[in-house]
């Protein structure tokens, strides 16, 4: 038997229709209100005047009342279309718009689409009615008819909500964002002392790539409204965008004292000041903010993690508690507070904090370090259980788990468990590039460069712009002599999808000097050290610099890699096969 959900009912239905009448009358009355008014007797005067009913028709009368019965019975569907047929049946105002309702918190967009018309028809200037056919007309891809109502709805004194549609264009394609602003801008000129319509189309146009000419019409905006908020965070933005990033600063530092309970305004400049490394100024900045909003925990939260970054670990500590035992950001909260307990060295403490995300982005990354916290005590078996263990209960997010596994392992020096992992892995998740990527790298690092350009051709096959993994199979070709010039192919697609990456020209530099280009070697090989002094890299490095004859600047060079990682297997192979001496 089904249970009565009368919280839910009351929000879907709030009138009884019990009797052979309707409520009608104003948006004031019950029917927006959700007002019990019983039909079997009379209401009393409550100084408002009596209540009117409609008399329903049998037929509209019965699927109120199976509408009712259906939703005690948890069949809202039944009762979604019951009331439609009601709706269409009666063209009752009241229960056109309870309709509605229904339709809303059931997201039933046809039901509120239909319902929407309807109503227009019933009441023309409805502006509920207006919203509704805009956000479908929106879902439709009918811009021009949802403009149409949002137009008619700022000419009846409602809040069209312009700027809602100009942010949601970015997830729009390109030729209906294109379509959505000369809409815009004809609209625009119709109604140039709009400031919000204005404001909408400045917006649009940086959401299109247009922010010069989203600046012109701001700053034109500001001359005649130079108070509009909006518009003053928006040129803030723009400005910052633009690269006048001291500009934007002044600007914005100005503007959040002229309009200090602005939020939206103080929290874009405390993120552009972390942006531009000016950490104590944002954290400054969200304390004033946290100080005048103190019930908005993500301010709370961004000033512990710029706290965090200046080193003040009590303050960040005291911040993350409160949101802890406030129940807000939880998650975060508990992954930075086991961030700082992981770096005061009291890894039970960490664990225990990393274990508390339970979900979101911070998930796996506070499981992977508790993970790795629990092999480092020794306890890896325990560790590995518990990933398994997790996988079990969430199927659907097994391939997560399973690179965790894997991943872990491999830290741990497992390579022969990773190997396996990574294998039976595969065989249920054959399309998981990470997995595959990671077996790959196992394969290399094993001896095993056939099944690792097998796997690695595989990825490439799939994703044929993976720069990381076409780096990889280059490299491994590489030690091949005879198949240097399918290797180089292959690293020059992957620099050309990621030109600054330091791995990639390490890898250029390598080959070109297996080439006999020594110079042009040198030239990427010095680029990819400066940007990331990496062993292999400096192994690499050394080794032509060596060839072309400046043998001290390698031995430097070299050094440098040693004190880096004093057991790292090729650059001390490298040293001892060029110099005939022993690696310092």
């Amino acid at each position: 038997m089904h249970r009565s959900a009368p919280l839910l009912l009351s929000c879907l239905l709030g009138l009884s229709l019990t009797g052979c009448a309707s409520l009608t009358g104003t948006p004031d009355d019950s029917a927006d209100t959700g007002e019990q008014a019983s039909t079997g007797d009379t209401p009393t005067s409550s100084g408002e005047g009596e209540i009117q009913y409609a008399d329903f028709e049998p037929e509209v009368l019965y699927l109120l009342l199976s509408a009712e019965i259906a939703a005690q019975r948890g069949r809202y569907d039944v009762t979604l279309v019951n009331y439609l047929n009601a709706a269409k049946q009666s063209r009752d105002k009241a229960v056109i718009e309870r309709a509605m309702r229904i339709a809303q918190s059931l997201n039933g967009d046809n039901a509120q689409q239909q319902l929407a018309s309807l109503l227009l028809e019933v009441d023309p200037d409805n502006l509920q009615a207006h919203r509704v056919s805009a956000i479908q007309a929106v879902r439709s891809n009918d811009l021009q008819s949802a403009l149409n109502h949002m137009e008619r709805i700022m000419d009846l004194g409602g809040d069209a909500d312009f700027d809602s549609l100009a942010a949601m264009a970015g997830n729009l394609p390109p030729e209906q964002q294109q379509e959505l602003l000369g809409l815009y801008k004809k609209m625009a000129e119709r109604h140039p002392e709009t400031p919000e319509l204005n404001y909408s189309t400045a917006l649009l146009l940086k959401v299109t790539g247009k922010s010069n000419e989203a600046l012109e019409r701001i700053d034109a905006l500001l001359e005649d409204n130079p108070t509009f908020q909006p518009a003053i965070v928006l040129k803030g933005d723009l400005l910052y965008q633009l690269g006048k990033r001291r500009e934007a600063l002044d600007y914005l530092l100005v503007n959040t004292r002229r309009f200090p309970t602005n939020r939206q305004m103080g929290t874009l400049y405390g993120r552009m000041l972390i942006g531009e490394g000016e950490l104590q100024a944002a954290q400054d900045e969200f304390d004033r903010l946290m100080r005048r909003f103190p019930n908005t925990p993500g301010l709370r939260l961004s000033h512990a993690l710029v706290a965090l970054e200046n080193g003040q670990t009590d303050l960040a500590r005291q911040d993350l508690t409160r949101l802890v035992q406030q129940g807000h950001h939880t998650n975060e909260a508990h992954y930075y507070l086991g961030r700082i307990a992981d770096e005061e060295n009291n890894p039970e403490q960490a664990i225990g904090y990393y274990r508390s995300v339970e979900e979101g982005n911070y998930y796996f990354p506070a499981l992977a370090r508790a993970s790795a916290l629990l092999a480092e005590q020794g306890e890896l078996d325990t560790a590995l259980t518990d990933i398994r263990n997790l996988r079990e209960a969430n199927p659907n997010q097994a391939e997560n788990f399973w690179l965790l596994e894997v991943n872990l392992l491999i830290d741990q020096g497992e390579e022969k468990a990773a190997l396996d992992a990574a294998t039976e892995a595969l065989q249920s998740f054959p399309n998981n590039i990470r997995i595959r990527y990671a077996r790959a790298m196992l394969f290399d690092g094993t001896g095993s460069t056939q099944q690792a350009e097998e796997d690695l051709r595989q990825i490439v096959e799939e994703d044929p712009e993976n720069a990381v993994a076409l780096n990889a199979l280059g490299y491994i070709l590489t030690s091949h002599r005879d198949r240097l010039d399918e290797a180089r192919t292959y690293i020059e697609r992957a620099l050309a999808l990621d030109p600054e990456n330091p791995a990639i020209l390490d890898s250029m530099g390598w080959v070109l000097y297996l080439q006999g280009q020594q110079q042009e070697a040198l030239a990427y090989l010095s680029k990819a050290w400066a940007a990331y002094p990496d062993p292999e890299v400096s192994a690499h490095y050394g080794e032509v610099l060596w060839a072309t004859g400046a043998r001290n600047q390698a031995r430097v060079i070299w050094k440098e890699g040693i004190d880096a990682d004093p057991d790292h297997p090729i650059l001390i192979e490298t040293i001892e096969r060029l110099t005939g001496e022993q690696a310092p």
